[in-house]
């Protein structure tokens, strides 16, 4: 496998000038992808229905296509799915990504096309191994086997002539045999369809694997670490995988996990971590400098052009749009993307924040629905990930899983914030860790803290601490269990919070 390293390597290494180009000149390769796009649309129902030839420039576009939602953009998925051709891409799909969403019970299926594969999927994780090479050039890991942990496939509901399940299934599925060689486990395991059984064979194949990275949200990758230990006997999974080297993450905040990971799972100086975004609808960023924890650079040559809107206009149909060139630092914005899938100017629901330019490195700062603002707090996930992690460091606890949601006013009482806790390792003090969490959150939100004030509009969060396994349980219990679902941190209601407590209860 030495041969197989060098070559990787080497084959890798070859992109690199292009990135770095792209880094210099955002705005040039933004406009080339417009135009590449809006050419594509002309043969499409959707780009004769808004008049995709008369768009000459983004202004034109802007002007003349609304932003939309899932919800408005269904209509046409539904006929594509149906089979229809040339409805909202030119060439034909035969592919959906299902997704369940963490804001919507009803699963959204987003058309993955072969220039969406090729261009941005594909290209995106062969990109993510290139900076991964490029921040450690005697990295042996093409000596051994990457671990991904994937979804499953099915039958397109509308039509027996192509198939729909979670991004990673589709990708999976559509790999090369080089990159299917260098992957675990086999195609056959990874794309079993019940998830707890699917677990078990990986533990039991990846175990006499030489695994030496792993790509996966971080939840799961627990489950499945834990599923190894408990079979091999082992303490700790360097002793089954010796000579693991990098855990790729995304999906979820990794900065809650972080200590658990680097203390307890691979307790190592050796090990590095790696974060990226990648959605169904495309494979947005990649951290392209390890030592820069939490920002990645956004990757403007996968066929994706990008708009950002001002988060007070997020949910308008033609809100102010700022390209590339026009973002600032430090400011939420929803992400709008048009892309070679056939999505246009499509809301995901995902605000980002830019923590520098030239070259554009960002942050996922939460969801557009993901967030408590029951009393005018506005509390986004970003918020609450930087309070529990600053709880977290000054009591030595360790956090599994969480989710919040308000407690309202009612009979002349205040209100509140109610937070459901799973720890893998608990505070050396819950009443500290109570206290820290409210203050840390006072001190990263304004008007939390005005709200805050003397008890006045809000008292101090109610939280409980529940048994290990609950969140696994509730996920389970509600039909959510895979790579593709995360547990909702925030919601503006108590849908999430009175079910996992009643799960808390039933355990």
């Amino acid at each position: 496998m030495t041969f197989l390293n060098t070559t990787l390597k080497w084959l890798l290494q070859r992109r690199l000038p292009r990135i770095e180009a792209m880094m210099q000149h955002p705005g040039p390769v933004q406009q080339r992808v417009f135009e590449q796009l809006i050419r594509a649309g002309r043969r499409t129902e959707w780009g004769k229905k808004y008049d995709y030839r008369s768009i000459q420039t983004i202004a034109d576009f802007q002007r003349q296509v609304p932003v939309s939602s899932y919800e408005d953009l269904y209509p046409y998925i539904e006929r594509v799915m149906k089979g229809e051709n040339k409805v909202l891409w030119p060439s034909p799909v035969r592919w959906f990504s299902k997704s369940s969403g963490t804001t919507n019970a009803r699963s959204k299926f987003i058309p993955v096309t072969t220039e969406s594969l090729d261009e941005s999927h594909f290209k995106g994780g062969k990109d993510m191994m290139a900076l991964y090479v490029a921040n450690n050039p005697d990295t042996q890991t093409f000596a051994g086997k990457g671990l991904s942990i994937g979804g499953s496939l099915h039958t397109n509901p509308f039509s027996a002539n192509s198939a729909a399940g979670d991004v990673s299934a589709v990708v999976m599925k559509n790999l090369p045999s080089w990159a299917q060689f260098i992957r675990t486990p086999s195609i056959d395991i990874a794309l079993m369809d019940e998830w707890e059984a699917k677990m078990d064979r990986m533990a039991e194949v990846t175990a006499q694997e030489n695994v030496t990275s792993m790509l996966g949200a971080p939840t799961w990758g627990l489950v499945l670490i834990d599923k190894i230990l408990a079979r091999t006997g082992k303490s700790n999974i360097l002793d089954v995988w010796p000579n693991f080297e990098v855990m790729i993450h995304g999906a979820v905040n990794f900065q809650p996990y972080r200590e658990l990971f680097q203390q307890q799972v691979f307790p190592s100086s050796t090990v590095r971590y790696q974060e990226v975004y990648n959605a169904s609808e495309g494979f947005f960023a990649i951290q392209d400098d390890l030592s820069r924890i939490g920002e990645m650079l956004l990757m403007l040559d996968y066929g994706i052009f990008y708009e950002f809107v001002p988060i007070q206009e997020a949910d308008q149909p033609f809100p102010k749009a700022l390209t590339i060139d026009e973002v600032e630092l430090d400011k939420n914005y929803a992400l709008i993307v048009s892309t070679n899938g056939g999505l246009w100017r499509y809301r995901i629901g995902d605000t980002v924040r830019f923590t520098s330019l030239y070259p554009h490195r960002l942050k996922v700062s939460g969801r557009t629905k993901h967030f408590i603002n029951a009393f005018g707090e506005e509390i986004i996930v970003e918020n609450a990930e930087a309070a529990i992690t600053r709880a977290c460091e000054a009591t030595g606890a360790v956090i599994a899983d969480y989710t919040a949601g308000p407690v309202y006013m009612s009979n002349g009482a205040n209100g509140c914030h109610e937070w459901v806790i799973e720890f893998s390792r608990e505070p050396d003090s819950q009443q500290r860790f109570n206290q820290l969490l409210d203050q840390a959150l006072r001190e990263v939100n304004s008007d939390y803290d005005a709200k805050r004030y003397n008890d006045m509009v809000l008292k101090q969060p109610r939280i409980h601490v529940v048994p290990r396994g609950t969140f696994y349980a509730w996920m389970k219990q509600r039909g959510k269990l895979g790579g593709q679902h995360k547990v909702p941190r925030l919601a503006n209601s108590r849908e999430y919070l009175d079910d996992i407590l009643g799960q808390s209860i039933r355990l």
